[in-house]
This record gives structure tokens, sequence and C-alpha cells, in this order.
């Protein structure tokens, strides 16, 4: 199975393995932004809910290789593992998909032991918990931070309203890169989300920047915000 656009280029596509509250929660949003993808699990009722959200929704309750090389996992650009409390199984399943040669492989741990399983294997990792964890603690311990979250390893992206020194300044004023070792990916102003950030513009009292830079930058970057402001 091929995903392909109108003009026959290949298309990245996406597929969840495991539909409780985290995998399906990855699968409606990346349903609402338009995303291609085959939906995983073994109990037929998370399957129907979702139904709705792709063509390609399958129960399979005895998960191998084989049954997703079926299904097409192997022409996914992107598979997220989100299968809960079977362990084997999570770790299993992430296994597959790699050996489907899967570029990207990402699945979800509960455990430190887990985690280094599914890394070790050659998966990426997330810890839902722990990054809502840390998402919470950035948000309450900073008035400037809206929201936080960790990319991979020590690469961290948050969303901070911009303090009162941002204001009339343009990006090459402030070289944010050279002073704090982070850079600005987007700028929301409004319900208006500015991806394409001209250096010469100037910010306004109500923006609000995201920044991506190591967990470091980014905290050091967030005491700054609140002291200077």
């Amino acid at each position: 199975m091929k995903f392909t656009t109108k003009k026959g280029k290949p298309r990245k596509t996406y597929a969840v393995i495991g539909l409780g509250r985290f995998g399906s929660a990855v699968a409606r949003t990346l349903a609402e932004n338009g995303q291609d993808l085959i939906i995983v699990d073994r109990d037929p009722d998370r399957v129907r809910e979702l139904r709705c959200l792709t063509d390609y929704a399958y129960v399979i309750s005895h998960l191998d290789q084989a049954a997703l090389e079926e299904i097409g996992v192997g022409d996914c650009e992107v598979a997220v593992v989100a299968i809960g409390s079977a362990i084997d199984a999570n770790i299993l399943a992430s296994l597959y998909c790699l050996n489907l040669h899967v570029p990207r492989v990402i699945a979800k741990a509960n455990s430190k032991d887990q985690g280094q399983i599914l890394e070790k294997i050659g998966a990426e990792v997330i810890y839902p918990e722990k990054d809502m964890g840390i998402r919470l603690a950035n948000q309450l311990s900073n008035q400037k931070v809206i929201d936080y979250f960790s990319v991979s390893g020590n690469i961290d992206i948050a969303q901070i309203s911009i303090p009162k020194f941002f204001i009339g300044k343009s990006l090459q004023d402030l070289a944010l890169r050279n002073q704090y070792g982070i850079s600005v990916v987007a700028i929301q102003k409004q319900r208006q989300t500015i991806e394409e950030i001209d250096p010469s513009y100037r910010f306004e009292a109500d923006d609000i920047v995201i920044v991506i830079g190591s967990n470091e930058n980014i905290h050091n970057f967030e005491r700054i915000v609140a002291n200077e402001d």
C-alpha cells in the first residue's frame, strides 16, 4: 500500500499501534492535521471508535511482523508504538517496525528499563507521563511559559509569551542564537502563526514565540525572561 499525492509523489504516512489514551490522542491529532495514517489495536471497540479517522483501521489480535507488513506499516515514514502495559508486546512491535525498515519508530516507555531496551533496538523513546510532568512544572514555574515539551534527547521546544525587552526589536537585533543558544521556529500573533520569519520582523506586545534549543539553554532563557520582564 502506497499513499501518494495527486501528482503521484509519495506522501508522509504514519502508523499508530496501540489505541489507548496516548495512542488515540496521537492518532486524532495526526488526522486533524491532515496526515495519512494506519491505526492498529487488538480491541475492536477502540478501532471502531477511531475508524472515522482513516480508511486504514485494523483489528489485530495477534500482532506479528507478517500482520504489520500485510496492512502496509512497512510503507509508512513514521510508526508510533503506543502499546500500554504489555511491555513485551510494545518491544516486539517496535522491533517488527524496525525490521520492516520504517525510517522512524517512536515507542512509548513506562519505565527507564523499558526505555533502555527500546533504545538499544533502535527506537526513539518517549515517556508520556514524565514529559507531562515536566511540561506542567515548567508552566507553573514561569508565567511566561505557555507550553513546553521535549523533542528527543536534550532538545526542547517552548512556547513563550515575549518579554518586554523584545518589543520593537527584530530577530537580528536580539541575536537569540548567539546570545542564548536558541532559535525561533515560529511566531504566533493572535490566531495567525508565522513560520517563515523575516529576520527584520519587529516584535509586538502580544506576540508569542516558539523556540527550540537544548534543555539547558531553554531553561536559562526562561530564567532571563522571568527576571528581565
